[in-house]
């Protein structure tokens, strides 16, 4: 009975066993992909990566770095807003700095309120002292003359009626006046004169540096509040308020590098493209003229024609695609530029990886 029950479990099982290889033998139904894979328009199209980038006649995105070093305290835009020329983006800390301009530009004025001073010699009250002092040294020769006269006449008359010292005395008043008559009237001449050419020509100079220097300390304050450089619309903004930022940009908490505190695109509309050619495959690439391409949005069936626009003739190592700063990369790249507008309803934006396939138009 005992052996009997065995062998009917051993049936069982392995039964079960045939059954599960059955039904793991039968192979499931594929899931239908969620969109196709880009297909080749072209007979012989050549397959590049491309990156959206805002159009710009030359270069890329408007990366801004600030000038200066320091903290933010306010930030007056955010990401996709358009903004014209000139806009206030961001105010960085410019206590220290606004201090140092308003010294420089108490001393330039106190230096040209110097320079006008000498150029406004003579003062009339310095002329009017300068005058009487004059007028008082003459009345001084004037008493020493007749008094030396006095004496002198008396001495003629009777000796004896001056003494020697008294004549002498006389004598060297009349030449202390005369010598102070001349001292006053050279003063006077001198005050009248006004301010001495080489004085007035070392203020200018002062005057001038002083200027400079506040007008460079000026110069350096306005760098702290960064204004749009061009009309377009602000694409990313990674500084916050209070965060501190350099020339370098600002640090980037997940990547831990630096980047740009603003970037910003061109207004909406037409958008760039940046494709990368493989260089194998850079002497299939078709002659301008004949180039013509098209680009694949991931993730839908949405294709857009591309109009070309210029070749950036520099094969670079592909390093754009990856965001790793320090890898080695052995595959170089031909980068080439495109535009397009993107249709009603379909979303396209800055920094999208898209496929793009290149050929050649047919004659």
């Amino acid at each position: 009975m005992r052996n009997k029950i065995i062998f009917i479990m051993v049936a069982l099982g392995v039964m079960g066993a045939l059954g599960s290889a059955y039904v793991y033998a039968v192979p499931n139904k594929p899931l239908p992909p969620v969109f196709n894979p880009a297909p080749d328009p072209y007979a012989q199209g050549i397959y590049a990566n491309g990156i959206v980038e805002s159009y710009q006649s030359n270069g890329e995105n408007t990366n801004i770095y600030p000038e200066v070093s320091g903290s933010i305290l306010r930030v007056f835009v955010t990401e996709g807003q358009s903004v014209a020329q000139g806009t206030p983006l961001i105010q960085i800390d410019d206590s220290i700095q606004k201090a140092t301009a308003e010294q420089l530009r108490s001393q330039a004025e106190a230096a040209q309120a110097m320079l006008e001073e000498l150029r406004a010699q003579p003062r009339k009250e310095n002329l009017e002292v300068a005058r009487a002092q004059v007028t008082m040294a003459q009345a001084t020769l004037k008493t020493a003359d007749d008094t030396l006269d006095k004496q002198e006449r008396s001495f003629k008359i009777d000796p004896e009626s001056v003494s020697k010292d008294a004549l002498d005395n006389a004598i060297n008043g009349q030449k202390v006046a005369k010598a102070n008559l001349d001292v006053v009237t050279r003063q006077y001449e001198l005050t009248k004169a006004g301010a001495w050419v080489f004085d007035v020509r070392n203020q200018e100079k002062q005057t001038e540096a002083l200027t400079k220097a506040y007008n460079a300390s000026a110069a350096l304050l306005a760098k702290y509040l960064i204004k749009a450089p061009t009309d377009g619309i602000i694409m990313s903004v990674t500084a916050t308020t209070g965060s501190y930022v350099s020339p370098q940009g600002s640090y980037d908490t997940y990547t831990q590098g630096f980047d740009p505190i603003v970037v910003m695109g061109t207004a909406k509309g037409t958008l760039g493209l940046r494709c990368y050619i493989d260089e194998i495959l850079i002497p299939r690439l078709p002659p301008a003229e004949k180039l013509q391409a098209q680009m694949f949005i991931r993730g839908t069936d949405t294709k857009i024609p591309l109009e070309f626009v210029r070749v950036q003739p520099y094969v670079s190592p592909k390093i754009q695609l990856s965001n790793q700063r320090q890898e080695r990369v052995d595959l170089r790249v031909l980068p080439v530029i495109f535009r397009f507008q993107p249709p009603p309803g379909v979303q396209v934006f800055s920094g999208e990886l898209v496929d793009v396939y290149i050929g050649e138009k047919k004659t």
